[in-house]
């Protein structure tokens, strides 16, 4: 990532590169201390970054703060940010404080980020309007296009005098991403507002990003036009294809009428909290628990939890006191800046992470700190990351357009004709024919598999996995006692830990899984006697 960044900084010299900072939380999903804030800066500055939208998904100014001096210090663009949404909680006010309360922090722009595309066109021309007749500052809209509001969202705050709005080349445009750019200069040309830009030169980038998109066409997500269900869900666009990714992995793709009714429910649960990364991952598969154990919060997980005790910060109103009051387990919410509970850990996590590095023969970059970071940031993902930099085929394979792939015809059925595919889950044996037909389709035979087994009737109460994904850590221990609620062991799945508690209190027997299996959904982890 870091080499990425430097090759387009050299690639594009006078370009003004920008990027998403979470404040606190940098690239990850949990706050990081200040001091791994400041270096994280430092070096995204020194590799190429420009421009910093600082945002926080509890829009807690107090999360933005480290993050926007540091920027700052380190001589970059600080952009503070407001994560847009709607409840009852917001109103007009609410943005108009949160912007005074940043320009005291200290940044060079605002920004106010639509990322569910709900937005609407009056309520963009207000708030653009009231903010820019109240404050001194340079203001940018940032809106999605899932809801099909944001090309008005865009001109209406035009009008209100915004200096700057997020449009996406038109190939690559629409859908979860952005307006089309050439719309937008197409609509301004010849107005006060005319761009300047060449639609001819644009239409010249688009084409080039059409046979791109090609190659990644496998990993769009389902959404062909707009989708009104996000104007009550207030799915962002990244997040929607996240939970279709999530439940077709957990055999679920029906489920996702059912999670969409859901969110809403638990975003209230949660103090109305705006849904943005890592808030919008948060409440989604807190959602999808819901629905797919059957019964509302029988497993919290564990950054739901964390949302409920404070530790990610001010919600916009009181959480759902019962659920509180479950995961504090007599405990007290957080009520002081997260990160001031937090002490310096950039030199614990350089150590552990050169550590890793000799026992496992890795050699580190030059610079040796932006390895560090990257680990630190993605610590599922960081270290194999480092253990395979010069090995592509330890990671997906390059995508290819379907173009580029030569036909070649079958000069007859034969036994490398026959394929075992899966789908959904399930293994098919299938024989195609010359000329692509299908000519036989039956069920594979089970392949051995190392899942848990189920089981046997009368050796106690089996203890299932609620979702498909990895063990992240067994706590419980062969024969012990434990009580009804205990942690048994950590689930990681949809990018979140999920702890699983006895449902009564026994003796624990026949663990079937250790750190590091993956398991399907059912499948029997331990038995409680």
């Amino acid at each position: 990532p870091w080499l990425r960044l430097r090759e387009l900084k050299k690639a594009m010299p006078k370009t003004p590169l920008q990027m998403l900072l979470r404040g606190q939380n940098l690239l990850g999903y949990r706050h990081y201390a200040d001091d791994v804030v400041e270096r994280f800066v430092e070096r995204a500055v020194k590799n190429g970054m420009d421009v910093f939208r600082v945002f926080d998904a509890m829009n807690d100014p107090r999360n933005m703060k480290a993050a926007l001096q540091a920027v700052r210090s380190h001589g970059a663009h600080a952009q503070g940010t407001l994560s847009y949404t709607t409840s009852p909680a917001h109103t007009l006010q609410t943005w108009l404080d949160l912007t005074e309360q940043l320009l005291e922090t200290g940044v060079d722009s605002i920004a106010i980020k639509d990322m569910s595309g709900i937005l609407t066109p009056m309520a963009a021309f207000e708030l653009v309007s009231e903010i820019k007749k109240r404050y001194d500052v340079r203001l940018h809209l940032h809106c999605h296009a899932t809801t099909g509001m944001a090309e008005m969202a865009l001109l209406k705050a035009i009008e209100a005098g915004v200096d700057g709005v997020d449009t996406a080349i038109s190939s690559m445009s629409a859908t979860y991403g952005h307006p089309a750019t050439e719309a937008l200069v197409a609509t301004l040309a010849g107005t006060e507002h005319d761009t300047g830009l060449d639609i001819l030169k644009l239409e010249n980038i688009a084409a080039y990003f059409r046979e791109v998109r090609k190659k990644y066409h496998a990993f769009e997500g389902q959404l062909k036009g707009y989708d009104s269900r996000i104007l009550v869900a207030q799915v962002p666009g990244g997040m929607l294809t996240n939970l279709e990714s999530q439940l077709k992995q957990q055999n679920a793709a029906d489920k996702l009428d059912q999670v969409l009714a859901e969110i809403p429910r638990v975003r209230e649960d949660l103090g109305f909290i705006p849904l943005v990364t890592p808030t919008s991952q948060i409440v989604g598969t807190q959602a999808v628990l819901n629905v797919l154990t059957g019964e509302r919060y029988k497993t919290i997980a564990k950054e739901t939890a964390g949302i409920l005790k404070g530790e990610y910060g001010h919600t916009p109103v009181p959480v759902n006191a019962a659920l509180q009051a479950r995961v504090l387990e007599g405990g007290a919410p957080v009520t002081c800046r997260p990160a001031d509970l937090l002490k310096p850990e950039l030199a614990e996590l350089e150590a552990d992470v050169r550590r890793q590095a000799q026992e496992k023969g890795i050699q580190l970059a030059g610079n040796a700190i932006d390895d560090v970071l990257t680990v630190a940031l993605f610590p599922q993902i960081g270290l194999k990351f480092l253990e395979n930099r010069h090995n592509p085929a330890a990671f997906e394979p390059l995508p290819q357009a379907e173009a580029a792939q030569p036909v070649t015809k079958a000069e007859k059925p034969a036994a490398s004709g026959i394929y075992t595919v899966e789908v959904e889950g399930k293994a098919f044996v299938v024989k195609v024919s010359d000329g692509g037909d299908i000519s036989q389709l039956t069920a594979a035979a089970p392949a051995a598999s190392s899942a848990p087994a189920t089981a046997p009737a009368g050796a106690g109460t089996p203890v299932t996995a609620p979702l498909a994904g990895n063990i992240w850590k067994v706590i419980a221990t062969e024969g012990q006692t434990v009580a009804e609620g205990d942690v048994l062991l950590i689930l990681e799945a949809m990018k979140m830990e999920t702890e699983i508690r006895a449902a009564q209190a026994g003796t624990v027997r026949g663990i079937a899984v250790k750190s590091g299996d993956a398991v399907s959904v059912g499948d029997t982890l331990m038995t409680l006697a």
